[in-house]
């Protein structure tokens, strides 16, 4: 049965970094947006806006604050005031506001590798030390599967350690971390009094079983000292319109956050929060539609990978859209990336990217038409096939 995510939307010609980076012969499956459109609502919502025709200051949505705090409580139970809401231009604002805000030049920042790029550079813009400990990757049936090190987080730690970047749903692996597995991380930055910066933007991207827990929800004390980041963009796919969010029960650090932010920081524009406010308020339904789509299509590269693609292994992503390839057994010289790009003509994202664990791999984007998915990967199959 044909549905909305099948349709193939023309992006070239429409500023899209997604499509203009590369050649019209390459097909784009980097960048972490999707090729669909909006949710209609969205689509509604800011159509309206626009139509009013005047764009001056506008203030935070009182009405946008309340929704998200509606949705914390409904999908965890987590009780929290509008408050502690504090709205952000970009998800990767909030990271680089977090090094800034916690400690002072040259303290540590705690991450764990492989991991979406901007948590490497964000210690660093701030004059912060940056700290890695890998996570322990494994071979389950086949597939990729990645665990929490807390061996090596433990070992990463130093005095000078005073914030720790947890991503949950993890991108790139796919991970929605267990309670246990948060429960020790927690309990490390708690003996350690680390402050925790969450990333959970991927949050509501669950494929199959998968249950989402905030860290901050284990208890009052991993709450008073975490930092949670939230954004509908992924979502609903309105990364391009700026709105973001930080979520900081405890009024000192918030305040502390929203000092480092002062001045630096701009507010965020009037169609990103009409957009966010339509997106939380009117689209779990085409929510639920995407993300059976998106289990589809991750099936899809999982079987193929394994049938057709001999030398690479995948993550199979408990969220996101985001699969992750080990290629490091094709031994091709140029490393994965420039092999596919230059005889494939299917550009990913760099794995050596990533950090420490993630040289020899590349991340594919399969929120896209399935069409656009088996073309993308039967020119892989061939690129592999043709090769001397």
């Amino acid at each position: 049965m044909a549905c909305e995510f099948d349709e193939e939307v023309i992006r070239q010609g429409t500023d899209s970094l997604k499509w203009a980076k590369f050649s019209d012969e390459v097909i784009p499956l980097w960048v972490a947006d999707m090729d669909f459109v909006a949710p209609e609502p969205v689509v509604r919502a800011l159509a309206r806006r626009i139509d009013h025709g005047v764009f001056g200051y506008a203030i935070d949505l009182p009405e946008l604050k309340s929704k998200v705090c509606e949705r914390l409580l409904v999908g965890y139970g987590w009780e929290v005031g509008p408050e502690a809401i504090v709205l952000l231009p970009g998800l990767v604002t909030g990271l680089n506001v977090a090094c800034r805000a916690i400690g002072t030049q040259g303290d540590g920042v705690l991450i764990n590798t492989p991991v979406y790029p901007p948590f490497l550079t964000a210690p660093t813009n701030q004059g912060r030390q940056l700290q890695v400990a890998e996570q322990a990757r494994t071979t389950r049936d086949g597939e990729l599967y990645y665990d929490v090190d807390v061996d090596a987080l433990e070992g990463a730690v130093t005095p000078q350690t005073g914030l720790f970047i947890l991503c949950n749903p993890h991108n790139p692996t796919g991970r929605v971390f267990s309670r246990s597995e948060l429960e020790a991380q927690a309990e490390l930055c708690a003996r350690h009094n680390i402050v925790i910066c969450s990333d959970e933007i991927h949050c509501d991207l669950l494929l199959g079983e998968s249950k989402h827990v905030p860290i901050a929800t284990l208890d009052p004390e991993i709450e008073a000292q975490t930092i949670t980041l939230l954004a509908p963009s992924k979502t609903f796919n309105i990364p391009g319109l700026g709105c973001s969010l930080a979520v900081i029960p405890n009024a000192a650090l918030r305040a502390q956050f929203k000092a480092a932010a002062r001045g630096i920081v701009p507010d965020v524009n009037v169609l990103g929060m009409h957009a966010a406010l339509a997106a939380y308020s009117h689209c779990d339904q085409w929510l639920a539609e995407l993300r059976e789509y998106l289990i589809e299509n991750r099936e899809y590269v999982v079987d193929f990978v394994k049938s057709h693609l001999p030398g690479i292994q995948t993550t199979k992503p408990e969220a996101t859209y985001l699969a992750w390839f080990d290629c490091r057994e094709l031994e091709v010289d140029e490393g994965p990336f420039r092999f596919f790009l230059k005889n494939a003509k299917v550009a990913f994202n760099n794995g050596a990217h990533f950090g420490p664990g993630g040289e020899g791999f590349v991340r594919l984007n399969f929120g896209c038409p399935r069409s656009t998915l088996r073309e993308a990967l039967e020119r892989m199959q061939k690129a592999l096939e043709d090769r001397p």
